[in-house]
């Protein structure tokens, strides 16, 4: 049986459970949208409330051998100690300005003896190969640095490597086997150096506070559900009018019957004697009868 030939009850069955299933659909993808759009507003009041707190003690927040906590990113904290420039990295592929630039990590020897991973900041590629023409070497002797918590980076998935003096990815463990041992909690984003250097890498790029298009995809999801209602509405009207459309349509082929002869008024009826005649029947006569039989014996 065809969908045409299909009762209308039935396809119209057929036509709500499709529209509850994409409502359903629609419901689990705003719901979705409506989480990440949670994530990034909490994301999002994270850096407004310790973006620019001010500096604390490393061991404030971050014991030695522990995991930062969370809710300690991008916190200012204070260092001393020296720089130990001879295993400074780089960074590949880090996208900065429309380019794949690199960032430089220097590990940080701090006076309590543990050491603490410092990225600097990001360098342009050269003019005439890759890596950058010019690589700024970190102040010497005791130095005083502020830097902002920061969660390492995943190890690549793919198996993405990089050359020996560079890491593709901020990820500790990648970082120790080519500087020694450091710390495994957070690494730190450089914010100011005493005494400052001659010359620097530039600052990397603050935090984005775009909140994102997870709200309006949600909302967009809920206006398709809706639409989706919407939209059964308008078939079943439609298809209803159709019906009654050929409906009439099959009426108006139907013979229509012949009408009865009128009769005439105020006319009197003729009477055909002849016809009047034959149709009444003569009674018997024996006389005549006996008669006729007399005549025909002579």
């Amino acid at each position: 049986m065809s969908a045409r030939e299909m009762p209308a009850a039935g396809r119209w069955a057929i036509y709500v459970g499709v529209a509850i299933l994409f409502a359903i659909a629609c419901g689990f993808l705003s719901n979705w949208q409506f989480s990440r759009n949670a994530d990034r507003s909490e994301q999002l009041q994270l850096v407004a409330d310790n973006y620019d707190a001010t500096p604390v003690p490393l061991g404030d927040l971050l014991a030695p051998g522990a995991e930062m906590n969370p809710a300690d990113e991008w916190r200012p904290v204070r260092m001393r100690g020296q720089y130990l420039a001879d295993e400074q990295l780089l960074v590949r592929n880090r996208a900065h300005g429309g380019s794949a630039a690199f960032e430089q990590l220097v590990p940080f020897r701090l006076d309590d003896g543990r050491t603490f991973l410092v990225d600097r900041g990001w360098l342009a590629p050269g003019n005439q190969q890759s890596e950058p023409d010019e690589i700024p070497a970190p102040p010497t002797g005791q130095v005083t640095v502020e830097v902002r918590l920061r969660p390492e980076e995943a190890a690549p998935t793919s198996g993405r490597t990089a050359e020996a003096g560079q890491v593709p990815t901020i990820n500790l463990g990648l970082v120790e086997e080519q500087t020694g041992p450091i710390e495994q909690g957070a690494y730190g984003l450089l914010l100011s150096e005493d005494p400052a250097p001659a010359t620097a890498p530039a600052p990397v790029d603050p935090p984005s506070n775009d909140p994102g298009p997870y709200l309006s995809y949600a909302v967009q999801w809920i206006l398709f559900a809706v639409m989706g209602f919407g939209f059964l509405t308008y078939v079943i009207i439609n298809e209803r009018k159709l019906r009654r459309e050929e409906d009439e349509d099959d009426e108006e082929e139907l013979p229509a019957p012949a009408p009865a002869p009128e009769k005439p008024t105020g006319e009197r009826r003729r009477v055909d004697p002849v016809a009047l005649h034959r149709s009444r029947k003569r009674p018997k006569d024996r006389d005549a009868d006996d008669e006729d039989a007399l005549l025909d014996a002579r």
